[in-house]
């Protein structure tokens, strides 16, 4: 996939303002359009809100699919018009690929059981063509049998198996509770979620959990979104890098239209002396090409110097999501 350069950023504002009525009547009532906006920080970037509300979509078309994203009881949840599921596999697997390498060296197991017992979940659909990229026979999903899973993980570990653990917080956090083990051949993914099981704690304390259960395994992060087709991932130091086609901004929370800072893609370094600031994340993801590629998050972030990124927790106020980050 393309990278997210500034050229092309501004050609994908133009066809998307001028081919998605949600979009332009949003950018016409701030008063941000391609007469004006001149340079990415410019771009007008549609609240994340509207995907509760509205139909988002470039384009005429009949979506091949749409996700939705998990909340609790009583709320109203986002929906995201797929055209085409080929462009979400393509954006996932390059980016996995990106950090990770090829899915074949991988043994890749999915602990996600709330989200496997509801339908139109991304996040499923993700890991389940990773695991079946892997070609490994122990890749698969897990719900509640834990016992199974420590076996499982046990066998690999004892063979040497670079395996990847991929898990919302609150399973992750059971399984670590009722089988600790060392973990010297496997990267423990967290993709958020508590989901009202469990207290809310921070990504660090988090961390120190899993990586004090599990005892020699990486831990990193999953930043990603239903209304998202790209994501972001995080090693140990805790910091988001980005895939190509996608950027994170940082805007002023009392100033929405202000840019305070932007993100590199992994393996790359800023041009320019980029501050340690924080901020509201804006997220420009060109996989989002029959959707909206700007999408203003109600997650609070910091930028570090080198481009990567931090995810605090949810701006105040902001509404409750099943793959809700940990609060500050």
């Amino acid at each position: 996939m393309s990278g997210a350069g500034d050229d092309l950023v501004l050609d994908v504002f133009r066809y998307q303002y001028e081919n998605n009525d949600v979009y332009k009547g949003f950018s016409d009532a701030i008063g941000l359009t391609p007469r004006n906006v001149k340079d990415i920080t410019g771009i007008p970037f549609l609240p994340i809100r509207f995907f509760k509300s509205h139909a988002v979509q470039t384009g005429k078309y009949e979506p091949e699919e749409w996700f939705e994203s998990s909340g609790t009881t009583g709320t109203i949840n986002s929906q995201h018009l797929v055209r085409s599921l080929d462009l979400y596999r393509k954006s996932f697997t390059e980016g996995f690929r990106c950090f990770y390498g090829e899915p074949r060296d991988w043994c890749i197991i999915g602990l996600l059981p709330a989200y496997l017992e509801r339908q139109h979940s991304s996040l499923v659909v993700m890991v389940d063509e990773l695991i079946k990229l892997t070609g490994h026979p122990d890749s698969g999903f897990y719900l509640y049998d834990y016992g199974k899973l420590a076996d499982t993980l046990g066998r690999l570990e004892g063979s040497g198996q670079k395996t990847l653990l991929i898990g919302v917080t609150f399973a992750l956090l059971d399984f670590a509770e009722q089988f600790p083990m060392p973990l010297r051949h496997t990267t423990v993914m967290e993709t958020g979620g508590m989901k009202g099981r469990r207290r809310e704690i921070t990504r660090s304390e988090l961390h120190d959990v899993l990586a004090g259960a599990f005892n020699g395994a990486s831990i990193h992060s999953e930043y990603g979104m239903t209304e998202l087709l790209s994501q972001a991932y995080s090693g140990d130091n805790g910091l988001f890098y980005c895939p190509p086609w996608m950027k994170v901004l940082l805007r002023e929370e009392d100033d929405p239209l202000t840019i305070v800072a932007q993100s590199s893609p992994v393996g790359c370094h800023p041009t320019g002396g980029t501050r340690r600031v924080n901020g509201v994340i804006n997220v420009i993801d060109l996989a989002n090409i029959d959707s909206c590629s700007f999408i203003a998050t109600d997650d609070m972030g910091k930028m570090d110097t080198d481009g990567g990124f931090e995810v605090l927790g949810r701006v105040d106020n902001s509404d409750i999501r099943g793959c809700s980050l940990m609060t500050i």
